[in-house]
C-alpha cells in the first residue's frame, strides 16, 4: 500500500510563507537555504533533509539563482504552478520594491549597507548556516566515506576560489559516491512528485531555449533598446553560475557602456542591494527602475526583473521530471549519495567565506552568532524572533 501523500497547501500559505522570508531573509544565497530549511525541513516540515538536498544539489547544478529555484520548486510542490508564483512573489518582491523605491530617490537608504543593524544580520546569517551545516551534516554524512567527502568538498573549494569550484566539488562527490558508496535501493514510492509530466517539462525546457537564442536575434533586427535590455537580462539569468554577485559585473558590463545608467548610480545600486533581504537577482529590479532609456520607473524594474527570473524558472522546472527519473536508478542513487555530502561540504566552506568574513570582525560578533547559533539549534527560537534580536543588537555595538 502506498504511503500517504503529504498534505498540500494553498497559493494563499505559500505565499504568506515565503514573504516572511522574503522580509528577514538577509546574508545571501547561502543563508536563504538556512532559512529555507529551518522553515520548510524542520518547522512546516513540507519536506524531510534527503529531499531537501537533492533538490538544493539540482539547484546548485543550473544556472540562475539557486535559492531563488529552490524557493520556487518548494512551492510548486506545495500548491502547484501557483504555488511556484505565490513563492517567487512572497521570497523577491520585498527587496524588489525597496530597489525600485530606492531608484526612484530614497537617499536615505544610502549608509544602510554599512550600518549596525545590517551588520547585525549578517551576523545572523553565520548562525544560520552554521545551523544548516551542523543539521544537515547528521542526516547527510552518517559515515566515514560520506564525512571525508564533505571535508574535501570544502578544502577544494576553498583552495579553487573559483565560482565553478563549488560545481566540480558536486561533480567530484557523485562520481566518488558511484564507485564507492553502498547504499539500500529506493523503492519509487520514497521519491517526491512535484507534479510536472515529462511532456510539460519537455515544453517549458523547449521555451528556454527559444528565448536565450531568439531573443538576440530579434534584438537584432528590430533595433529596439526596449527588446535589447530583456534579451541582455535574460541572457544573464539563464547564463549565471555563482550566485547573485556574479551576476552584478556581467549586468554593469551590458548597461553602463550602452549607456543606460551611469556607473555612480550602477554602484548606489549595489550598495542599496545588500542592505535588503532577499536575492541578489531583484538588483535588476532597481536598475529597470533607474534607466532613463529604454525603461524606467515601476514598468521598468517590474520587466526586467521577469527577464532575470523567467529563465531559472524554465530550466529548473523543465529539468525537475526528468531529474525525479533518473534518480531512481540504483547507481544515480549513490551519485546523489555523495553529491549530498558534497552539498554539506560546500555550505561549510560558504561557511567561511564569505559568510563568516564578511561578518565577524570582533569578539563581540563572535559572541552574538554564537548566541544565535544557541538559540537556533538549542533552544529552537523563530528564525524571525532571532532576526529581530540580531539586528539590535548589531545596532545597539555599532552605536
Amino acid at each position: 500500500m502506498a504511503p500517504e501523500a503529504p498534505p498540500k497547501g494553498t497559493p494563499l500559505e505559500v505565499l504568506l510563507a515565503f514573504l516572511k522570508l522574503g522580509l528577514t531573509s538577509f546574508g545571501g544565497p547561502v543563508a536563504h537555504l538556512g532559512y529555507f530549511r529551518s522553515e520548510f525541513v524542520l518547522r512546516r516540515k513540507w519536506l524531510d533533509d534527503n529531499s531537501y538536498s537533492d533538490l538544493v544539489a539540482l539547484c546548485q547544478f543550473l544556472p540562475g539563482p539557486a535559492s531563488s529555484q529552490v524557493g520556487m520548486v518548494l512551492g510548486l510542490g506545495r500548491a502547484g504552478w501557483l504555488g511556484a508564483l505565490a513563492a517567487w512573489i512572497g521570497f523577491t518582491l520585498p527587496s524588489a520594491i525597496a530597489l525600485i523605491l530606492f531608484a526612484f530617490g530614497v537617499t536615505t537608504c544610502t549608509g544602510l549597507a554599512q550600518s549596525g543593524v545590517v551588520h547585525g544580520l549578517k551576523v545572523m546569517a553565520v548562525a544560520v548556516v552554521a545551523q544548516a551545516v551542523w543539521g544537515m551534516s547528521k542526516t547527510l554524512c552518517p559515515d566515514r566515506l560520506r564525512g571525508g567527502i564533505a571535508i574535501c568538498a570544502a578544502l577544494l573549494v576553498l583552495t579553487l576560489s573559483s565560482v565553478f569550484s563549488s560545481i566540480v566539488a558536486l561533480v567530484l562527490g557523485g562520481l566518488v559516491g558511484w564507485r564507492l558508496l553502498r547504499l539500500e535501493h529506493l523503492s519509487i514510492l520514497e521519491h517526491r512528485d512535484y507534479g510536472v509530466s515529462r511532456i510539460t517539462g519537455a515544453v517549458l525546457l523547449s521555451l528556454f531555449c527559444l528565448l536565450l537564442l531568439g531573443l538576440p536575434i530579434l534584438a537584432t533586427f528590430s533595433d529596439s533598446k526596449t527588446i535589447s535590455a530583456i534579451s541582455h537580462f535574460y541572457q544573464t539569468g539563464a547564463l549565471v553560475f555563482g550566485g547573485g554577485h556574479v551576476v552584478l559585473p556581467l549586468l554593469q558590463a551590458n548597461v553602463v557602456p550602452n549607456a543606460w545608467i551611469s556607473n555612480d548610480t550602477f554602484l548606489a545600486g549595489y550598495g542599496a542591494a545588500q542592505a535588503v533581504p532577499g536575492p541578489l537577482f531583484t538588483f535588476a529590479a532597481f536598475l529597470g527602475a533607474a534607466m532613463a532609456s529604454p525603461f524606467g520607473g515601476w514598468v521598468g524594474g517590474i520587466t526586467l526583473l521577469l527577464a532575470i527570473f523567467l529563465p531559472s524558472f524554465l530550466l529548473v522546472a523543465g529539468v525537475l521530471p526528468y531529474w525525479e527519473s533518473v534518480r531512481q536508478r540504483s547507481g544515480i542513487q549513490r551519485a546523489i549519495g555523495g553529491i549530498n555530502a558534497a552539498v554539506v561540504g560546500v555550505l561549510g566552506a560558504a561557511l567561511y567565506d564569505p559568510t563568516w568574513m564578511s561578518a565577524i570582525r570582533s569578539k563581540a560578533d563572535f559572541c552574538l552568532a554564537l548566541g544565535a547559533f544557541g538559540a537556533l539549534v538549542i533552544g529552537k527560537v523563530s528564525p524571525v524572533v532571532v532576526v529581530v534580536f540580531s539586528a539590535i543588537a548589531g545596532m545597539l555595538l555599532g552605536a
